[in-house]
């Protein structure tokens, strides 16, 4: 059973950068869709930036709430079993709990901006880092 186990965030500045890491067990990360969601007390957790891979003839993709892009950038390290979530010029609206998820379902036609949006595709989710952006 896949494990995530999240490192970073903190308290930044308006303006400021962060990296969030989520480190996998297993080897298989490659196989997996992943994505990075954040809360806010009272209320639901939200999707800010997912991947979903290639399989076959389905395609893959990556995704941004519109409010990150240009801002935020998702990537992984399949060799180090890695997640990141780089964050640059944050704002106070960026304050969070923010979580790292990853989920392998084999041929999977749901795209990637509706896995974004719906946190029960992930079957794993990290313990959460927060984010504090305040001056």
């Amino acid at each position: 059973q896949l494990q995530l186990v999240q490192s970073g965030g903190g308290l930044v500045q308006p303006g400021g950068s962060l990296r969030l890491s989520c480190a996998a067990s297993e080897f298989s990360l490659q196989y997996y869709d992943i994505g990075w969601f954040r809360q806010v007390p009272g209320k639901e957790r939200e999707g800010v930036a997912c991947e979903k891979l290639q399989d076959g003839n389905i395609p893959g993709g990556i995704y941004y709430q519109d409010s990150v892009k240009g801002r935020f950038t998702i990537s992984r390290d399949n060799a180090n079993h890695m997640l990141y979530l780089i964050m640059n010029n944050l704002k106070p609206e960026d304050t969070a709990m923010y979580y790292c998820a990853a989920d392998w379902t084999p041929r999977r036609v749901t795209p990637v901006q509706e896995m974004c949006s719906d946190t029960s595709l992930y079957d794993y989710f990290g313990q959460g880092s927060q984010v504090t952006v305040s001056t």
